[in-house]
């Protein structure tokens, strides 16, 4: 997809690229012992695919694009509920149906060259209407229209239409201007989860002046940080280029802290992609990186060990964390090709052992796929995921299916791709699984190994049987993983691209029930609902869940208010670094805490 590979960046950048602790900018003072300063640096497993708001469908950009971009309203990073960002307040009127929302004044878009004298202009509701009215146009990067306001903001769906053959010549019914810092969006019917998608990046504000100058290179908004660049190091350790994103101190943001310190505190942020865990590792206790994801539990103990006196440390060098998280990992079956039998489908789902993949492949880094597409992650929630059935290892079962589609011991069965994207275990898992269907079910499946963005597109288009896919909770609701399997987000044409639906799974029980748990206020109602709605999707077999999953975190002892959250919802913005003060009564002073 979109990336703008610039080879270099300026000097005075990487100058202000200091270590934890530091203070780079002697002028900036920050209140209640938080300090200003420094550059944060971590790896992201996959890639990044763009910026471009309405076209993030992947973890990584999301990540990079929620430090970069705003909307009316935000997640807490710590408890992931809404909050106030774009707009300072909001109502809902008595239908549930009209918001109507107070823009905070004073809100700058970042310094860029498409404004006059390239300082950036103030945000008014007329931003919103704009960026909104691209969300709910046709374009061949817009992937976010039909899980954002298609069938959920008034008018939008023949805005949409419209939106096809030019510019609709009529405005958006349900977004109104009522004056510079008023806006007002209606809806069709209520949404208790409208905000949640209010909080998501291809909601965000955009100036028009940028994306006409830009178009699907756009990376101006209005976040905490600014982007700056790209750079391409040569990595020793692998002999080959490592693409790093550069993000720096938006020094005319608008948020304040409970201190009232002007954020962000850091200078700047470095983001790296897909390096090696083992490399990963040893850069952390090199100092240079400042957060380790998703570490191996084999890698965990072996870590503890070797640098027991660092943990023991009074206090610790290190934070260590362990979270199950709102993940899930599974194949995604193409059904317009040989997979639409559903006997097929069960065949493959049984003769795939969770639990060796678990522990052998993965380590105990995650639990099996037993249950449905949400993750155990909800049962916190009170949505409780062991009422859904799923597909447990019994090759006896999965051989008597095959043999009643008409592949007997796999005779005849012809050979089906599996495309995967690299990152994480994903290739691991793909082998075993590759293994296993071959052993119990003597049918070939050819692994291919391709980019992130390549993977993306031929999902959408089904251009193979099988897809290796994941997805990250965007906001903290089960029907945001129900959605990957609601039918009326498919087109009719195998010539329009899916989106998020990429398996094309359509059963009118599920997206009835579906329909009406949006719509349910009583939270026990709502979670019945969509229980009854995952476990027909799940008896179909439209994907093969594998595993959910659960992390270990790793953070330098000196990073502050870095909250890691089920959500993997990142916001640097009240990020600093300072050492931890020696707990009393500790027998050694620490000294090797503080950045070097």
């Amino acid at each position: 997809m979109n990336k703008l590979f610039l080879l270099a960046v300026t000097a005075c950048l990487l100058s202000s690229c200091g270590d934890g602790g530091k203070d780079n900018d002697k002028n900036r003072v920050a209140k209640g012992e938080r300090v200003y300063g420094g550059t944060f640096r971590y790896n992201e497993n996959t890639e990044w695919q763009t910026l471009l708001p309405f076209a993030i469908i992947d973890a990584a950009s999301a990540h990079i694009a929620t430090q970069v971009y705003e909307g009316l309203v935000k997640f807490n990073p710590r408890t992931l509920k809404i909050m106030p960002c774009l707009a300072e307040s909001w109502e809902l009127d008595e239908s549930k149906t009209t918001y109507t929302f107070h823009l905070k004044k004073g809100v700058y878009f970042h310094d860029y060259a498409c404004f006059p004298d390239g300082k950036g202009r103030e945000v008014k509701a007329s931003d919103f209407k704009f960026s909104f009215e691209l969300l709910c146009t046709q374009h061949k990067d817009n992937f976010s229209f039909s899980t954002s306001f298609k069938d959920r903001v008034a008018g939008v769906n023949k805005y949409y239409e419209a939106s096809g053959t030019g510019t609709p010549g009529f405005p958006l019914e349900g977004v109104k201007v009522i004056d510079d810092y008023t806006l007002q969006l209606t809806l069709i019917k209520p949404e208790p989860n409208f905000l949640y998608i209010l909080a998501q990046p291809p909601a965000s504000v955009v100036p028009k002046e940028c994306f006409e100058k830009d178009g699907d290179m756009l990376s101006t908004g209005t976040g905490p940080f600014i982007f700056a660049d790209i750079i391409e190091e040569y990595d020793e350790a692998t002999g080959k280029p490592m693409e790093k994103v550069i993000l720096v101190r938006n020094a005319n943001y608008h948020r304040t802290d409970s201190f009232d310190n002007r954020l962000p505190f850091l200078d700047s942020i470095v983001v790296s992609f897909t390096i090696p865990k083992k490399e990963e590792l040893d850069m952390f206790f090199n100092r240079k990186l400042d957060l380790v994801l998703s570490i191996p539990a084999q890698s965990v103990r072996e870590m503890i060990e070797q640098h027991i006196a660092s943990f023991e440390k009074k206090p610790p060098l290190y934070v260590l964390e362990r979270s199950t998280d709102m993940a899930s990992h599974f194949i995604e079956f193409n059904l317009n090709s040989i997979f639409k039998d559903i006997r097929i489908r069960k065949a493959f789902s049984l003769a795939v052992d969770r639990k060796k993949i678990v522990e052998e492949i993965l380590d105990n880094e995650g639990s099996g796929g037993f249950n449905g597409i949400v993750p155990p992650a909800f049962m916190s929630y009170g949505y409780d995921v062991t009422k859904i059935k799923g597909f447990s290892y019994d090759m006896e079962q999965a051989k008597k299916l095959l043999a009643e589609a008409g592949y007997k011991n796999g005779e005849g069965f012809p050979p089906v791709k599996m495309e995967v994207n690299v990152g994480g275990y994903n290739t691991q898992v793909a082998f075993e699984v590759q293994k296993q269907i071959l052993n119990n079910l003597n049918v070939n499946v050819d692994i291919e190994i391709v980019p992130m963005s390549v993977k993306l597109e031929d999902a959408a288009y089904s251009r193979a049987d099988l897809f290796m896919s994941a997805w990250i909770a965007d906001y903290p609701a089960p029907d945001n993983f129900l959605m990957l399997l609601y039918g009326k987000t498919v087109p009719d044409s195998l010539s329009q691209p899916s989106f998020y639906n990429t398996s094309r799974y359509v059963n009118a029980d599920f997206d009835k029930l579906f329909e009406e748990a949006a719509v349910t206020d009583s939270v026990s109602h709502k979670f019945d609902l969509y229980i009854q709605a995952e476990q027909k999707a799940i008896e179909d077999a439209p994907i093969l869940v594998l595993w959910y999953e659960e992390n270990y975190r790793l953070s330098q002892s000196f990073v502050n208010r870095l909250f890691l959250n089920s959500m993997h919802y990142r916001d640097f913005s009240e990020v600093f670094f300072r050492a931890p003060k020696p707990q009393p009564g500790a027998q050694e002073k620490d000294t090797t805490a503080a950045a070097q």
